[in-house]
This record gives C-alpha cells, structure tokens and sequence, in this order.
C-alpha cells in the first residue's frame, strides 16, 4: 500500500464552512481559514475547498477567499463548485489551487475534463462524482449538490471521465453524507475496479475504524473527511494512525 492520503474538507456556503446531513439541513460551522490552518498543522495530507452553492446560485467562486487559504497553506489545495468552463479552472489555479474539482460543469459539458487535462495536466484535474443509489438498483450521478438526478450511471461516467482526462475522482456518496455510519465500500470499490486512476473515498466517515475499513475493503486511494473533524469527534493523528496500521498490516 502506497501514499494513502487524508484530505479534510471544507465544504463553503456564504463564505463559512458548513455540514448537514445527505446534503440537506445545512449548518454554518466555522471560519474557513482557520480550519484550513488547523487542518494543515494537524497533519492533513491535502485540503479541498468545495462551494457547495456556486453552481446551485449561477455565480463566480470565492477567489479572494481561495487566494486567502492557498497563501497560508503549504499542502496540495484543491478547488472545487462553480467550475463551468475552462477560464473558471484558469481563475482556481491562479487563484492558489494546485488542483480543480469539476462536478456539474462537466456533466454539462463533458469536453471540459478534456480540455482543463490538456491545457494543465491530468494531475492537475479531478472528475467529483456525487452519487445515490443502493447496489439493487443503479447508482447514478447527481448534479447541481446533489439537487438533481442526472439519472446517468456512475460507472459509466467514472470510466469517461478517465477517458476524458480526469487525472483522479473524488466519489462522494449522497446516502452516506454527514450519517458518520462509514463509507459506501461497495461502490467505492466498484470505482476503483472500473478505472485505473486513483478514487478518493468520500461520504460517511464517523472514526477512525473507518479509515481503516475503506482501505483494507477498497481499492481506495485517498479518503475524504469533514463534520468529524470539525465536531471534534475525531483527530487527523489518529486518522494518520489507522492509515499506518493497515500500511502495517499489508
């Protein structure tokens, strides 16, 4: 097992960081660089910085805000929310991001992940998949957070967005959102076994067990977490931790 990565979150609404549950009832929680800073000095391994209501709300991000975090922090920083053309991945990377996060804009215009890889890199792009559904039925992709069933199968669109050039996933499961009930492992692993770059587990995780499970039971690379750190319900040393013990194990 190689360079399995913890990566905090911050999901952004009205310039605050914010958690629900299964994207709905939506509380503001803290200052965002504040929590970038602590996340950082804790050990996180990288940041990703979501606008959960650019898309949803039709607007620009919040650059000033981003160029604030990418200026006091060292480690890899990821945009995401509200990127809908390729001069809104030229304004995040500007801005600070060492990575751009495209969700909506891509099920909009699918050339995009194209387009942003060539120009910047594939290393540099991430295809976010939000994702509902139970393994009876079809899991399929949502757009707009999580408002609108694009009724398309996740699968399927995690192999074009590899195809496409998205240099690695970030796989975030509706059902499980803010529940702290741990990740979907079934489609985690259905992803990861479909393409060849790297999936960021995300959705669920509630302690450090958790960690542990989606990479001992998936092919996961990467695990995202959020409303347990900023609640306190859990360290990112202790997550480090569990990271290194199934390092050990293997």
């Amino acid at each position: 097992m190689t360079n399995k990565k913890i990566i905090a979150c911050l999901d952004i609404d009205n310039r605050r960081v914010v958690k629900g549950k299964k994207f709905q009832d939506v509380k503001e929680l803290a200052d965002p660089l504040e929590l970038a800073k602590k996340y950082e000095a804790e050990g996180a391994d990288e940041l990703v910085f979501y606008d959960i209501s650019a898309s949803v709300q039709q607007r620009g991000m919040f650059l000033d805000l981003i160029r604030q975090i990418a200026e006091d922090i060292e480690i890899p920083f990821i945009v995401g929310g509200g990127i809908q053309s390729l001069s809104d991945v030229e304004l995040a990377i500007e801005a600070g991001a060492d990575k751009v996060s495209i969700n909506s804009g891509a099920l909009k215009n699918p050339n995009l992940i194209e387009e942003a890889s060539e120009r910047y890199g594939a290393s540099r792009i991430i295809l976010s998949m939000d994702v509902s559904g139970t393994a009876r039925e079809k899991w399929t992709v949502f757009a707009k957070a999580g408002l609108e069933d694009t009724g398309m199968d996740a699968i399927e669109w995690a192999k074009k967005g590899e195809q496409l050039g998205a240099g690695e996933i970030v796989l975030n499961c509706i059902d499980e959102d803010g529940m702290r009930n741990g990740y979907n492992l079934e489609l985690t692993q259905a992803v990861s076994d479909a393409v060849a770059i790297p999936v960021v587990a995300s959705g669920g995780a509630g302690s450090a067990d958790d960690i542990r499970e989606v990479f001992e039971k998936t092919g996961a690379q990467a695990a995202l977490v959020a409303s347990v750190l900023h609640f306190g319900l859990v360290s990112i040393p202790d997550l480090k931790q569990a990271v290194r013990s199934v390092s050990n194990e293997q």
